[in-house]
């Protein structure tokens, strides 16, 4: 069974993303869920960006590398949204990851370097959504890496997390069983 560190969204450690977590855990992974906003969350993604903003990105990032100093190198690296720039850093900077899994979001591999030959990728959004939309290139760009890339019908962002409107139970139960089906070999 596998390891991952999973990341949350702007809007903070959510029910959703810990019920996500569950899932995960009810297969048999072990799933660590760092809150790096401290216990907040925020109604809204403009209003956990202003958080972020408040706060700094760099913070927000330094703080999910110190969530990984105590555990193995052997992860696989998971977020959601602005989650995936503490997972992607990782990923690409820590030795021995297992894998990738990256959510609405990704960034070019120059943001950390190079990809590491080999790390297995699976990036999730849906098609239309428009903050994914921003993403595409460097998501296409990293799965040329020997990822894979799955887009979902659809416009929403955060439509994985169970706990928000953009919750769509459909592309997230097909999303879950593709990572499932991906943790199974990590």
């Amino acid at each position: 069974m596998a390891e991952v560190l999973l990341f949350h969204h702007s809007q903070g450690l959510t029910d959703g993303v810990r019920a996500f977590a569950g899932e995960l855990r009810e297969a048999g992974h072990t799933v660590h869920t760092p809150d790096l906003f401290e216990g907040r969350t925020f109604g809204s993604i403009e209003e956990g960006m202003a958080y972020v903003k408040s706060v700094g990105f760099a913070e927000i990032a330094a703080r999910g590398v110190k969530a990984a100093e105590t555990l193995t190198n052997e992860l696989v690296y998971a977020g959601f949204s602005l989650g995936v720039v503490p997972a992607q850093q990782l990923a690409q900077t820590r030795p021995a990851a297992r894998g990738a899994l990256f959510f609405d979001s990704a960034l070019p591999a120059e943001e950390f370097g190079a990809w590491p030959t080999g790390l297995p990728l699976q990036i999730h959004a849906m098609e239309r959504d428009e903050f994914y939309l921003e993403d595409a290139d460097a998501a296409k760009a990293l799965v040329a890496e020997g990822g894979e890339l799955f887009l979902y019908d659809g416009d929403q962002h955060l439509f994985a997390d169970s706990s928000l409107p953009s919750y769509d139970e459909q592309a997230a139960k097909l999303l879950t069983e593709r990572v499932l089906k991906f943790l199974e070999t990590r």
